[in-house]
């Protein structure tokens, strides 16, 4: 019986992510989800006139007032983006980029970087939206997200219900085990510290940040989540400028293979491209999340600084550039630089970012990634809780919120600790089936809801050209036909 789940769970799974050979690409369902994801990307950009250029400077100029509009106790626009960051930035910025140079070449970062910019502009629609229709709550920090913008905007509860039982699934619970399996294994490769030791650690900080509940997880990662980022870029620069005589044929070798220039040559053009193309652009959408549902769940917390919706949208716009044109950057240049990469030796993740560090700062190299990989997916773990608390409380309504969240608090402290001792294939492949169902229920949502976030955005940019200080624009809902009747009122009372 369970073998035959498992079977059923591995076919959704090719079906929605596909797989890494080409040749599959012969089947028109080969990753539905992969050309669903990249064809929104460039509808929104085309609708939004290539948004993510024209708002470039403006959206980094947010992040100026972007620390204000706490009120009551409630998050900042820069703690709900750093609160994203911290559950897009993980495993998949250091692993998961080496993974896909190993098995796509160095060609795979050009196609992550065009996975992000494309992905920018989905990200700005779902997360104008879950700013939209937020709603308060009692700890003065809203919720929001895919489930509570389906249920309004698209009067579908069952299928907002549907969408928030697959994120519990996916982000909720299993990825945290995956993230803990991660530190433990690292911990244990570098540190020698046995599974269960790690676990038990985990538990132990990870318990007091979800009691506190999703503010106490914004303030951890608005702390935690700028300083890691900040340490390993300035490593990445520092391997750089040191051999930065090297950079240039290294940026080169990127283009060359993303196009098959090199393997032209060995006659294995198509086969080159292909493989460049799909892990870079798997790899890609993995890591940013731009168009899963994830993210807007933590844009939709914000008291946000001009406050409009279409602030949050482009803060998370910001937080799509970070991760992948920033972070997965200085991974791909830390592996590119070192030349380690042998497509003839079987080579994992993890192990290959560690080994071309080492190549730089010797056995360094090993616990440097290994405290990184902490703290990266320790914030992944508290960030997802985060998620799951909204969707948990959106299931279960306002009279059995309080036991269904402490439920899942249990839960997920349980995960962590197992998962930090065994990995479980069969869970992480449901979990792939989840995130992938979801990913597809939001982005038909937030493709038959376009228009208002559209509407949105011409707002802020009139009152932009009015010559409105960010202190000056408002929103209004009666000013929007849809929005009117079902934007949550005592959200936008101010």
């Amino acid at each position: 019986m369970f073998e035959w789940f498992n079977n059923l769970v591995n076919a959704g799974v090719s079906l929605i992510w596909g797989n890494n050979d080409w040749l599959i690409m012969n089947n028109p369902w080969y990753g539905l989800l992969v050309f669903l994801l990249i064809g929104a990307g460039l509808y929104f950009t085309v609708v939004t006139r290539f948004i993510q250029f024209r708002h470039f400077f403006h959206m980094w100029g947010l992040l100026k007032s972007s620390g204000q509009g706490r009120k009551d106790g409630g998050i900042s626009s820069f703690e709900a983006l750093m609160t994203s960051l911290a559950a897009r930035v993980g495993t998949g910025n250091l692993a998961g980029v080496a993974i896909a140079i190993y098995l796509g070449g160095p060609g795979a970062v050009f196609w992550m970087w065009m996975t992000a910019i494309l992905g920018m502009s989905t990200s700005f629609i779902e997360s104008s939206l879950a700013q939209a229709y937020k709603i308060p709550h009692t700890d003065n920090v809203y919720r929001g997200g895919p489930a509570y913008y389906i249920q309004e905007g698209l009067k579908m509860r069952w299928l907002a219900i549907l969408f928030a039982l697959c994120l519990l699934m996916a982000f909720g619970l299993a990825f945290n085990g995956v993230q803990a399996n991660t530190i433990a294994q690292a911990t244990r490769e570098a540190f020698n510290v046995p599974e269960w030791i790690t676990g038990l650690v985990l538990v132990a900080l990870v318990a007091p940040i979800v009691f506190g509940g999703m503010r106490s997880v914004a303030r951890v990662a608005g702390k935690v989540v700028p300083l890691m980022a900040i340490l390993y870029i300035l490593l990445a620069l520092f391997i750089i400028v040191t051999n930065f005589s090297q950079f240039p044929a290294a940026i080169a070798h990127i283009f060359k293979s993303a196009f098959g220039l090199e393997q032209a040559a060995g006659g294995v053009l198509g086969y080159g491209i292909a493989q460049a193309m799909i892990n870079g652009i798997k790899r890609g959408l993995f890591s940013n999340e731009a168009g899963m549902g994830s993210a807007p769940n933590a844009a939709a917390a914000a008291k946000t600084s001009p406050n409009h919706p279409a602030t949050q949208g482009f803060m998370q716009m910001l937080g799509v550039f970070m991760d992948t044109l920033v972070i997965c950057t200085a991974t791909a240049s830390i592996i590119i630089l070192s030349g380690v990469v042998n497509p003839d030796v079987e080579q994992e993740g993890i192990q290959l970012t560690q080994f071309a560090l080492s190549q730089y700062v010797g056995d360094m190299g090993v616990y440097f990634v290994a405290i990184a990989i902490f703290f990266f997916s320790f914030t992944s773990i508290i960030a997802n809780y985060s998620y799951g608390e909204s969707n948990i409380e959106f299931i279960a309504g306002d009279k059995n919120a309080k036991w269904a969240v402490m439920l899942l608090r249990v839960a997920l402290l349980a995960m962590v600790f197992v998962g930090s001792m065994a990995s479980l294939p069969a869970v992480w492949n449901f979990a792939d089936l989840s995130m992938g169902l979801m990913a597809i229920i939001n982005l038909i949502a937030i493709l038959w809801l376009s228009p208002v976030a559209l509407r949105i955005l011409r707002d802020y940019e009139n009152q932009v050209k009015a010559g409105k200080s960010p202190e000056q624009i408002t929103f209004d809902p009666d000013k929007f036909i849809k929005l009117k009747s079902e934007a949550n009122r005592e959200a936008w009372d101010d």
